[in-house]
């Protein structure tokens, strides 16, 4: 499933990360990387951002990269 569609409490293992170009980038750059936990916290009203912990980070995405993020369990 995509990490966008997880709901707050819901995450899984990092299975693959998508995208191109900043997109892929930023993701890399913020520590999603396959084989890492991650689970959604919160989402903003409009469902845009998304607030999620991976480790002991707090990261704000846009729905626009939570798609690109693979994740499983």
């Amino acid at each position: 499933m995509k990490l966008s569609d997880c709901r707050p409490g819901q995450g899984g293992t990092i299975e693959s990360v998508g995208g191109a170009g900043r997109t892929l980038q930023r993701l890399l750059e913020l520590g999603i990387v396959e084989g890492r936990a991650v689970r959604v916290i919160r989402v903003a009203p409009l469902g845009d951002p998304m607030e999620v912990r991976l480790g002991d980070a707090l990261l704000s995405l846009r729905r626009s990269e939570a798609e690109a993020v693979e994740v499983s369990g």
